[in-house]
């Protein structure tokens, strides 16, 4: 069975008559027919998703809603609310509630469905992002700021220019709402060049013409720049086929034509919110790959992913690789005089001199301590020694700065390299270990050297 859903109704005859649909498509079922003992399941059984009935003698399904989106146990349990009750002031009222839906009865079983796989996708897909981080995400976010929902922009996509207008002049009373009125080409174009991509896209179905609005929303669900925004279509009044293929096509939230501006905003409101949390998730995960990967006061690599980066070049050249081993010569001797302070200090403008100087796409890590790593594709062994020294100069011939000193200080460095050749099939603890030996001739030989590790 797949993902689990919880219907709540105290009719058996509807619960059995969703149950038959549900179970048709492959989902795990759960009854309850009553509003506490919904709240009991949702909280022991952690459904997937649940499709609740507005109308319950005991406690009715706004009352639940209200109090599952306020526990933190089962506030990000999607919930589709379900009802005979067709005014637009009941709809609001179970939106507001915080229901992610709200169907009335008879239910169209493609658009219930679709429904379903739409909210399910998106849970799933947020649960992954937290999942992917694991704890080094949950380290991120306490250092990701929170979403400003103030910035919160609205692009209109309408058939005519009027009609956007009209949309706009209904939503112009909700505060917190930036709204844009934009074309199909503009929706289309780099907007990621300007930084301006909207938050959400409200789309007609219809624009010039049938179904072109579901072939843009394909369109911008496919593009880097807009894939993570949010999407809504308008479609014409009772269409629930295309609302069914516009939910399967990424529409986050479907509205029917003409809209309550009302429910527009609230469900706009929504997704915005969805949308927030998903964005800071990927900004956690990306801050808490770099904590993984980085050393937190150069901005170079660490030592575990230098591991890892020079087993991939060694996996994907096919040429000759050059890995340096570089110790800064004294270096205790400058922390016992001057301070841990100036020591980082040191190590962060190596850290810069060593970017700047050294060709893109090489590996540039700290290894621990005052021991740096280099890791570059060359041509032959000449050339990564011609580079290697070179490297060695850029270092000693420029003093650093210290607070302390009235004049700059001249640091040196000792080098070690050692050069795999394609034919050689050498591996990167092997690799290391020959350059560790280079670098200690280098000590050895009075400092402030380069040396060539001898071919194994």
């Amino acid at each position: 069975m797949g993902e689990r859903i919880l219907i709540v109704d105290d009719v058996a005859t509807n619960r059995i008559v969703l149950k038959v649909k549900l179970r048709s498509a492959c989902y795990e079922v759960l009854q309850a027919s009553s509003g506490h003992e919904a709240l009991r399941m949702a909280r022991h059984a952690a459904p997937d998703l649940i499709l609740l009935d507005v109308m319950m003698p005991d406690l009715d399904g706004l009352s639940v809603c209200a109090r599952l989106k306020r526990d933190p146990a089962t506030r990000d349990i999607p919930i589709i609310l379900i009802t005979s009750r067709l005014d637009h002031a009941s709809k609001l009222e179970g939106l507001n509630s915080g229901a992610d839906d709200y169907l009335t009865k008879p239910v169209d079983e493609n658009q219930l469905l679709a429904r379903v796989r739409s909210l399910l996708r998106e849970t799933n897909g947020t649960a992954e992002l937290r999942q992917q981080g694991a704890s080094a995400l949950d380290l991120a976010l306490e250092a990701t700021p929170a979403p400003n929902d103030t910035e919160n922009t609205i692009a209109l996509i309408a058939p005519r220019p009027e009609t956007g207008l009209f949309w706009r002049a209904g939503l112009a009373g909700f505060r917190g709402l930036n709204i844009r009125i934009m074309t199909r080409s503009e929706a289309l174009s780099d907007l990621s060049a300007s930084q301006s991509v909207p938050d959400i896209f409200v789309i007609a179905t219809d624009l010039s013409h049938r179904n072109e609005g579901l072939r843009l929303l394909s369109d911008l669900r496919s593009r880097p720049a807009t894939r993570h925004a949010g999407m809504m279509m308008v479609l014409p009044a009772n269409d629930a086929e295309r609302a069914a293929i516009a939910l399967d096509l990424g529409a986050g939230d479907i509205i029917y034509d003409p809209f309550d501006p009302a429910e527009m905003a609230v469900r706009l409101k929504t997704q915005l919110r969805r949308k927030r949390q998903a964005d800071r998730l990927r900004a956690g995960l990306s801050a808490g790959m770099q904590m993984a990967t980085t050393d937190p006061l150069t901005g170079l690599f660490n030592r575990r992913y230098a591991m890892f980066q020079l087993d991939r070049l060694l996996c994907d050249i096919s040429g000759n690789l050059a890995v340096m081993v570089i110790d800064i010569d004294h270096f205790k001797s400058v922390n016992d005089r001057f301070g841990h302070a100036a020591g980082d200090a040191i190590l962060t403008d190596l850290a810069l001199r060593m970017k700047s100087f050294l060709p893109d796409g090489c590996v540039i890590a700290r290894m621990g301590g005052e021991e740096f790593l280099v890791a570059t594709p060359v041509r032959d062994g000449s050339a990564a020694y011609h580079l290697a020294d070179t490297l060695r100069e850029v270092i000693s011939g420029q003093g650093f700065v210290i607070d302390t000193m009235e004049s700059p200080l001249t640091i040196t460095a000792s080098i070690g390299l050692a050069v795999a050749h394609p034919q050689n099939n050498q591996t990167a603890p092997r690799l290391i270990e020959a350059a560790d030996a280079a670098l200690y001739a280098s000590k050895a030989d009075g400092r402030n050297r380069t040396s060539l590790a001898k071919p194994a």
